[in-house]
């Protein structure tokens, strides 16, 4: 399942960016996230991936921590059923970014949309008005419950489901397999 590829690249980048940079628990562990130049470098290879050639440094990359606890509650929000709250904050993003539409073509791609804050923008708010609207779209549309909190126990972390038929409620294999051994174990004692 896929929502369009514009979408589909910041959407995966707002699940990211909510995994690494804000701490809880993942696969059972206590997830605290990276500082300094560890958290600019993973930033960096996530912005690569997306196709972006722009390097964010140290100092940027700590902006990115405030646009991760803004993006945390969309979807949890959404895994608990409160789809007004989820829109509501997603607004607040797309008013406090100025996010507006703009057709581009780079990179030998046809002509498609990209969403930049209004005016001149450091990199955090930029993709903050990127990530607001891929989420907009995402809730204002047919899939709004493909965000979700994974349901593992001692796991927080969050995950867009792109499966056929809508059955995703893990972050990872890992903690669909750890969620299943203790099940297994459970009904061996």
């Amino acid at each position: 399942m896929d929502f369009n590829s514009h979408t589909d690249t910041v959407v995966r980048v707002a699940v990211t960016l909510v995994n690494l940079l804000t701490d809880g628990e993942e696969r059972g562990r206590t997830y605290l996230p990276p500082e300094d130049a560890e958290r600019a470098e993973k930033l960096n290879a996530i912005f690569r991936s997306a196709g972006s050639r722009s390097e964010v440094t140290a100092a940027e990359a700590r902006e990115f921590t405030s646009v991760a606890a803004e993006l945390r509650p969309v979807f949890e929000a959404v895994a608990a059923g409160a789809i007004d709250d989820a829109a509501s904050r997603v607004n607040d993003m797309l008013a406090a970014t100025g996010a507006h539409p703009e057709l581009a073509r780079h990179d030998g791609e046809p002509w498609h949309i990209h969403f930049h804050a209004y005016g001149p923008a450091s990199a955090a708010r930029s993709w903050a008005a990127g990530c607001a609207t891929g989420l907009a779209i995402v809730l204002g549309g047919e899939y709004f419950d493909r965000l979700g909190v994974c349901t593992a126990p001692r796991c927080d972390r969050v995950y867009v489901d792109t499966s056929r038929n809508g059955s995703r409620r893990f972050c990872s294999t890992a903690c669909q397999n750890r969620v299943k051994a203790a099940s297994f174990r459970e009904r061996r004692a």
